[in-house]
């Protein structure tokens, strides 16, 4: 028997194929026996009933891999169980991959494919080849976005390789058609060298309206974007930067609405100097934030240090008016916002109470944040994570639908600061006043009001 009750995830959630004695009495002690072990019981269905034996699904979520094979045991050891099958639900949702390509027009005549295929393609191929300006009205490149990786940045797991990301890819892709009605496809390149990416990306370039960066490392990620830029008439967005600004942007604007402080008064401290970490930054200051220290491993990036890297380097000339140094605890003191964008468990909880009055704390490492958010939540007015476990989820769900909706919407070349300011204002001003309190700065991903809100802002800035 296991002597912990973890905190359980529907995403480590097994069902157990159980043939039992023909006693239904002990299907509760099934269920006793994975609550005592820290399980969750989510559903019992008996598939089979004869008088020999019973046949048993038992669905249930676990705090990790670990503890979901805890439970199969302390299930196999009860008297008069078999455990004939373990299925991981996550993995079962992912066999075959969670997006298809389906057609939009009828193909069952003859008729219909001469109008969908030939000969009737060849017309509309000849009208685009003398008047390119109806591509993206006459096929699908006017509702397509590319979400291109090369697999060195993903999730929490590191550079895992473009095959491995691809069940991340295939999400993002079904995420921009369950909120944008988007159709997005992933595309992961077999290279981790700038040049080769930058020019694979011009090459598929024609066939998309535009392109989601995803999971890139830093700083490779930033000179791929720049470069993209320069060269593409289609907008190039970088997810892992721009979205998670927005967002961030979003939620600091009514978490200070919360406490009654200002954007353009509070000091900010922002732990991890990387690709989401730079576009955070670079959005605060744009919205009129004064007053930002970046803290890396090092402790905290100042102009007046020689040892920085180019990058680094920049950010800080940028950053740190006061030419502060140290380690992150010093230079929280005093501070009114804490943004983590970096590791797991760099911010001690007590230290919040060396920050000013009404702190706020955004610890966004995931899936184990800078903070445990429950302890942060002892010592600071507004706390907020990357994590579906508690209130205040910082998503980038919220933004890039409606972002490239409104990019595709608006025929948008490029992507502009005004438009990143304006899709932040329009996720805040989704939560309203009666809402707003310390534990709702921000709108659920599923609010069905974001996606358009978005769009409408980003048509507004590119008008």
């Amino acid at each position: 028997m296991v002597d912990r009750v973890p905190a359980t995830m529907s995403s480590y959630s097994i069902t157990m194929r159980l043939h039992t004695a023909p006693d239904h009495g002990v299907v509760g002690h099934v269920a006793t026996a994975i609550s005592q072990a820290g399980g969750v019981v989510t559903a019992i269905d008996v598939a089979e009933s004869s008088h020999e034996r019973l046949v048993v699904d038992v669905t249930c979520s676990a705090s990790d891999a670990d503890h979901a094979g805890d439970l199969s045991d302390v299930v196999a050891a009860l008297d008069g169980v078999t455990v004939h099958r373990v299925s991981d639900r996550t993995f079962l949702l992912h066999i075959g991959g969670k997006i298809e390509v389906s057609s939009k027009v009828p193909l069952r005549t003859r008729d219909d494919l001469s109008l969908a295929y030939t000969p009737g393609v060849g017309r509309v191929s000849q009208a685009l080849a003398d008047g390119p300006e109806d591509i993206p009205r006459l096929t699908v490149k006017g509702n397509s976005v590319a979400v291109v990786t090369d697999g060195s940045a993903v999730l929490g797991l590191g550079n895992i390789g473009p095959g491995a990301a691809l069940p991340v890819m295939e999400g993002k892709a079904a995420l921009f058609k369950r909120f944008a009605g988007i159709d997005a496809w992933p595309i992961c390149l077999a290279s981790q060298d700038t040049d080769e990416i930058v020019k694979a990306v011009e090459m598929i370039a024609p066939g998309f309206g535009g392109i989601n960066l995803e999971d890139i490392a830093a700083p490779r990620c930033f000179e791929i974007e720049r470069r993209l830029r320069e060269t593409l008439d289609i907008p190039v967005f970088h997810d892992d930067q721009h979205g998670t600004a927005i967002v961030v942007l979003a939620a600091l604007t009514n978490a200070l609405r919360v406490v009654g402080k200002e954007l353009t008064t509070v000091r900010v401290v922002v732990s991890g100097g990387g690709a989401a970490g730079t576009a955070i930054v670079t959005l605060l200051l744009a919205a009129g934030v004064t007053d930002v220290v970046v803290v890396d491993r090092a402790g905290a990036l100042s102009a007046d240090d020689d040892s920085l890297s180019p990058a680094h380097r920049q950010l800080a000339a940028a950053t740190n008016p006061r030419r502060a140094r140290g380690d992150l605890h010093t230079v929280l003191a005093g501070a009114d916002v804490f943004i983590g964008v970096s590791a797991p468990g760099v911010l001690d909880p007590l230290w919040i109470q060396d920050m000013a009055s009404d702190a706020v704390v955004f610890a966004l490492a995931n899936p184990d944040p800078e903070v445990d958010p429950a302890e942060a939540d002892r010592y600071a007015a507004v706390v907020a994570s990357g994590r579906s476990d508690y209130p205040n989820q910082i998503n980038n769900v919220l933004a890039f639908p409606g972002v490239f909706r409104g990019l595709l919407d608006a025929r948008a070349r490029e992507v502009t600061t005004e438009m990143l300011l304006r899709a932040a204002e329009a996720i805040a001003l989704v939560v309203k006043d009666d809402e707003l309190n310390p534990n709702f700065i921000i709108p659920t991903v599923f609010h069905p009001d974001v996606p358009q809100a978005v769009a409408a802002a980003i048509r507004g800035a590119e008008g």
